[in-house]
């Protein structure tokens, strides 16, 4: 089967940080750094399933940094790297355009 080719950067964007939960923890990182447990409490619905998949995966897009104590009990904290930082403009634009949006032309 071969490698769909992406067309665009945008298309680019969106695989890296599409989905219904990249963006809200990136916004919840974006206030600093933040354990497991913090960020499922903040994210109304995730499953622990699902939370650690979307970590895992915005782990090897290089988006966050898992810093792992090694300690017991296991103490795990997340924080936006480098690159993740790099999203503030766009989710700040993002945030902006959901104020403007109309919502009652649902």
């Amino acid at each position: 089967m071969p490698v769909k080719q992406v067309c665009c950067s945008v298309e680019v964007t969106l695989k890296v940080i599409g989905g219904r939960w990249k963006v809200l923890i990136i916004h919840h990182l974006l206030n600093g750094t933040m354990r497991f447990n913090e960020l499922q409490r903040n994210l109304t619905g995730i499953t622990h399933r699902t939370l650690s998949r979307q970590l895992r995966e915005m782990e090897v897009h290089q988006l966050i940094v898992r810093n792992d104590f090694n300690e017991i009990p296991p103490r795990v904290e997340y924080s936006l790297s480098p690159l993740g930082h790099s999203l503030k403009a766009i989710l700040l634009a993002m945030d902006e355009w959901g104020r403007k949006y109309p919502v009652a032309a649902e």
